[in-house]
């Protein structure tokens, strides 16, 4: 018995290549504006939400800011009202684009919040220096303790009103960590002054903490606002990207004509070996991120701007290599067939049957061919290296007759013109050390195995 192994390195096909440049991707993309206005309708009520809650606490505030003192009250009722407009036109915004604001958009808001902060900053200002002028008359007045104790405790009452607010209504620690605690501080100060009859004192030092308190509100709520409007782009972006990945479960095949083949499908977590599984999960937990209240405006942008993209990319990615994984396996198919008849057309070797390595498409593809002298021909090629869109074919001669190196060349040489002759750029056939024997894998499976003929269809 003489036997031999031939191995040759077949690249990707013309069409092949083609298919490689035309993605499959851009069948995903195709609806993405409907898609994306699907999904701003869907988290409307989410943003509406969000805004009620704010607008909620506007009311409130201004209910508490009613109670103030009057050297305090207007201001703080004109940075409410700045503030509830400012609020008003964000959620306009977000309404009119459903949720992503346009470049545009977002510095138009930014300018806006801008001018209001230093609309505000002028008023507070003008405030201080009144309240100092205030305090100046009361320490030259001297003996005029009873104005100077009525002035010191109004601003300590209106301190304690705002600290209360703050404290109730906004989440203070999340955006200025222990800033109203050091302001309370103070109000204990200016209020330990007063006992102690300290009324010039305690007026600086309560005038001081109310406009910090006034000043913290105003910090508070703007970084606030900011965080909704993140948190908004990033959860409508990151639940783009999971309906992408919902869409692209299960893709129609086009032929080379670029025309869907009917009733065949490409399942991309199959053809992938569940890689678009593992990046559902990704996506998932993206989402849960961004819609993670604890999580900074900062890396809310970092989502929108660095992982949403990376998502996306990688559904890209993983879409093309389930197509390109999916065309390699009919390729191997193609490639046995052309084989088996060049070995008929050039030797008498017929095909007597043809399967998948343990019935995975994914895999290597075998075939086996017999003479009528006994002699068998098994024909496997497995995938190339990985992502290369390539084949390898190896024939395994098990001749019981007397069968010469130079006839095994020939017959490897005459595979390799078949195969370019049909478009494949194959490789010079390389021998193998070893002899095959009939307790190779390929063999024993194709031999022991009742197999219903060739497999020439591939897996959906």
């Amino acid at each position: 018995m003489m036997s031999g192994k031939k191995s040759i390195q077949v690249e990707e096909s013309e069409w092949y290549r083609i298919q490689r440049q035309a993605s499959q991707f851009k069948d995903v993309l195709r609806d993405l504006p409907s898609l994306i206005d699907d999904v701003r309708r869907r988290t409307r009520a989410d943003l509406d939400e969000s805004f009620a809650a704010v607008e909620q606490r506007h009311l409130r505030t201004e209910q508490v800011i009613a109670g103030l003192s009057e050297q305090t009250r207007q201001l703080e009722a004109d940075t409410t009202r700045r503030l509830r407009a400012q609020a008003r036109q964000t959620q306009e915004a977000l309404r009119a684009t459903e949720g992503a604001l346009r470049a545009e958009t977002r510095e138009l808001l930014a300018a806006q919040q801008r001018e209001l902060r230093s609309e505000i900053e002028a008023e507070t200002a003008a405030r201080k220096a009144e309240t100092a002028r205030l305090a100046d008359q009361l320490r030259a007045m001297g003996e005029d303790h009873a104005r100077a104790e009525a002035a010191a405790r109004a601003w300590l009452g209106d301190g304690r009103t705002m600290a209360a607010l703050i404290r109730d209504t906004l989440p203070h620690e999340r955006y200025a960590p222990r800033r109203l605690a050091a302001l309370e501080t103070r109000l204990t100060t200016a209020e330990g002054s007063i006992g102690a009859g300290r009324y010039d004192a305690a007026l600086a030092v309560a005038q001081e903490a109310f406009l910090g308190l006034s000043e913290l509100r105003l910090d508070v709520e703007r970084l606030d606002l900011e965080n909704r409007v993140a948190g908004s782009e990033a959860a409508e972006a990151v639940t783009v990207v999971g309906r992408l990945v919902e869409r692209s479960e299960r893709l129609p095949v086009k032929g080379p004509d670029g025309e869907a083949l009917p009733h065949v499908e490409l399942d991309v977590d199959h053809w992938t070996h569940g890689d678009l599984t593992k990046l559902r999960d990704d996506v998932g937990a993206a989402l849960a991120r961004a819609t993670d209240e604890r999580l900074s405006t900062e890396e809310l942008r970092a989502l929108v701007t660095d992982e949403v993209p990376a998502l996306q990319e990688r559904l890209g990615e993983t879409v093309e290599r389930a197509r390109m994984t999916q065309l390699a396996s009919q390729l191997r198919v193609n490639l046995a067939d052309a084989v088996a008849r060049t070995l008929d057309d050039t030797a008498g070797y017929r095909l007597e049957a043809g399967q998948y390595a343990d019935q995975d498409e994914r895999g290597s593809f075998y075939a086996k061919l017999s003479h009528e002298n006994g002699n068998e021909i098994v024909i496997d090629i497995a995938p190339g290296s990985s992502g290369s869109g390539g084949s390898v074919l190896r024939i395994l001669s098990y001749d019981y007759d007397v069968t010469a190196e130079t006839e095994l060349q020939e017959r490897a040489r005459a595979v390799r013109g078949a195969l370019r002759g049909e478009g494949h750029e194959a490789g010079e056939a390389v021998s193998e050390p070893g002899t095959p024997t009939v307790t190779e894998p390929s063999y024993v499976q194709l031999s022991t195995e009742q197999l219903g003929g060739r497999a020439t269809r591939s897996r959906s």
